[in-house]
């Protein structure tokens, strides 16, 4: 049975709420080289390792997020993935559900791709060596004004199955065993960096779980941002948020 390998949502968000996330986000002092490794070396960002028991306390850290999370991990916005069958006669959605998150804002100048790859950065801190996710998200924040290209561009064993061309607000989800790569983009204002979020949603055994952190930041800024940030929490558990290096 021929299933969708990607499903695209235009205005994911009121475009007041997709300007606020943005201005949160790229306004964080996290912000720094990526700390994601291989072809993503060139571009900017931090990220956030959490688990479905671990997503209260990232809304609490971070409340912009909210309206991020519940427009992503809602239990009918990847509904555009099941066989066209399950989509137009209904039926239980038997897939696993996700129960771990790995969230990254990519930032990218101009000029800069993302070589070819399939997400599975939950495979080394899971400890299971094929894990990849059930699917991704990616939400577009800001694409500078004048930009060209830049496309996604899905493969599935080196054969192209759709190119996605970024958007503010275009949301799409596509099969976490894809590969994909990001085209550079060229133009716009002198400096002018386009935002995405990327959330890769895995679906792990319970036995599984506990290897993970409930919730982590990863970012390059350097123990200060951390230190700021513990400051401002208001004698929240320091041990919750760790930094790394």
């Amino acid at each position: 049975m021929t299933v969708p390998e990607y499903v695209t949502h235009r205005d994911a968000l009121p475009r007041a709420e997709l300007e606020a996330l943005g201005d949160a986000l790229l306004g964080s002092r996290f912000i720094a080289r990526s700390p994601l490794m291989g072809t993503f070396r060139a571009s900017r960002g931090f990220a956030f390792i959490f688990t479905r028991e671990g997503r209260a306390t990232l809304e609490a850290r971070f409340p912009f997020l909210s309206v991020y999370l519940r427009r992503i991990l809602d239990d009918d916005s990847a509904r555009g993935l099941l066989p066209w069958t399950q989509r137009w006669f209904g039926g239980r959605d038997t897939r696993p559900q996700p129960n771990a998150f790995y969230l990254n804002l990519l930032l990218l100048d101009a000029g800069t791709p993302v070589g070819r790859h399939i997400d599975a950065t939950l495979q080394e801190p899971s400890g299971v060596p094929d894990a990849t996710p059930e699917h991704v998200s990616v939400l577009y924040l800001r694409v500078p004004k004048g930009a060209r290209g830049g496309a996604l561009r899905l493969l599935r064993n080196n054969q192209l199955q759709g190119e996605v061309r970024p958007k503010p607000g275009l949301l799409v989800h596509f099969r976490g065993n894809l590969q994909h790569e990001v085209q550079p983009f060229t133009g716009g204002p002198e400096g002018a960096l386009r935002a995405s979020l990327v959330c890769e949603q895995y679906a792990f055994a319970d036995d599984v779980l506990p290897r993970l952190p409930v919730f982590r930041i990863q970012s390059k800024a350097g123990f200060s941002a951390y230190l700021e940030a513990q400051r401002e929490r208001d004698g929240a558990a320091p041990s919750v948020g760790t930094l790394e290096e």
